[in-house]
């Protein structure tokens, strides 16, 4: 039977669920074509009329604080609500859904993992980069949330009492573990329509205290940042000479072909830093300037992803050098996106803002869209920000939110 013909530049067929479920006659085929159709519609309007440019341009215009065509975007989203947003618009991949919603940013992971293997355990945890025992956690078991993610089982230096004890430690990360020879091809395949951003591993992105809470556990990392200094400057310094090196091979290897280069580490919860100002300089500005001052020696601009409440960590985070700021997680306190580009919007690009909290899961459409708009209408004006959710958007998010989200993004982004 043939199938109903596509629009030029639109997925290639109507739906995954096809394979599954094909429509059983011409007429049928007809009526879901028109429904992915109709729901692609407004979002090949607004794009039609607004872009102008290409994704690599309008995103490096941004960064540098000029006014491109219409506002970057990027696309956080657990890989359960990739696929529902696949089957609702009709796409067959992600990157399909990324090339109809517009978004301008390609992530890149890094070089190819060639270390040794990472052990096995008989009850089913595996070791990771680290030497960190992790296991796969099911939520939301039998319902219409279900999902999957990776979480810590045994952090192999909980109970070690000294330096001596942590510098034996035989699985410390090493550059030497990978092969970097195809990282400048994983990066050009997207030159020159998109934005290139490294990200690494989500897990074993360039970080100093989330390694660090990794190895040592949660609550024992805290408890050494405030009594086993000796210990935190072990295990930091550990960290921050692997990522240095690593990073410095990569950016070497890319030859050009990153555009921005994202680093990641938690430091604010939902009412402030989750250590004070005095703690953070103690014992990591050195190491996120050393991060910062590595990109910027190969002409790359800085990225970092926080999650919480860090604006009392801003302004030392701009004496470092960051250039954009990820997450801008609206209900923590003190990260309005108005306020943050008020204070800080001629030193900062910033990237985020959208609630996943409780707009996205909880709102409505018309929720999403008056978040939406309210920070393009605070953060736009004169470059300097991407749009994008908090974080990931969750399982418990409805589809027509989702819709509602990228709608808006390009009904309220243009200049």
């Amino acid at each position: 039977m043939a199938m109903p013909r596509m629009l030029p530049g639109e997925c290639k067929k109507p739906g995954p669920g096809w394979a599954n479920d094909p429509p059983q006659t011409w007429e049928e085929a007809m009526k879901e074509d028109q429904i992915f159709q109709d729901r692609r519609a407004r979002i090949n309007e607004l794009r039609a009329k607004t872009e102008k440019m290409s994704h690599r341009q309008r995103t490096m215009m941004a960064v540098k604080h000029q006014e491109p065509d219409r506002v970057p975007i990027d696309n956080w989203m657990v890989p359960e609500i990739q696929t529902r947003t696949m089957e609702y618009y009709g796409c067959e991949t992600f990157e399909e859904l990324q090339r109809f919603l517009g978004t301008d940013f390609r992530n890149n992971y890094g070089p190819s993992y060639m270390g040794q293997a990472f052990k096995k355990y008989p009850d089913g945890t595996v070791e990771d980069l680290w030497g960190v025992r992790r296991k796969v956690v099911t939520y939301g078991k039998g319902t219409a949330h279900e999902g999957t993610y990776s979480e810590v089982a045994e952090s192999p230096l909980a109970n070690m009492k000294t330096v001596e004890e942590i510098e034996a430690y035989p699985r410390w990360a090493s550059p030497d573990w990978w092969d970097y020879s195809k990282v400048k091809e994983d990066c050009a395949k997207y030159h020159p329509e998109y934005c290139v951003i490294n990200v690494g591993d989500r897990l074993d992105r360039t970080a100093q205290l989330k390694p660090m809470m990794y190895l040592r556990g949660i609550q024992q990392a805290f408890v050494d940042l405030a009594l086993n200094p000796k210990i935190v400057e072990a295990i930091r310094d550990r960290i921050v000479s692997y990522f240095t090196e690593y990073n410095h091979r990569v950016f070497k290897a890319a030859g050009g072909e990153i555009d921005i280069f994202m680093m990641g580490d938690d430091m604010g919860g939902q009412t402030g830093p989750l250590i004070s100002l005095e703690m953070w300089r103690r014992y990591f500005k050195k190491g996120f300037k050393t991060y910062i001052d590595v990109a910027h020696q190969y002409g790359i601009p800085v990225m970092y992803h926080t999650c919480g409440d860090v604006k009392a960590l801003i302004p030392d985070f701009i004496e470092c050098g960051l250039d954009i700021l990820q997450s801008l997680q609206p209900r923590a306190t003190n990260m309005d996106i108005k306020q943050l580009k008020q204070e800080f919007g001629k030193d900062l690009c910033f990237q985020g803002g959208m609630d996943i909290q409780h707009t996205l899961p909880l709102g409505k459409p018309e929720d999403v869209r008056e978040m939406v708009k309210y920070a393009m209408d605070s953060a736009k004006a004169g470059g300097g920000y991407i749009i994008c959710t908090a974080h990931n958007i969750q399982v418990d998010t409805s589809i027509e939110n989702v819709a509602a989200l990228f709608e808006a993004y390009h009904e309220f982004g243009a200049y």
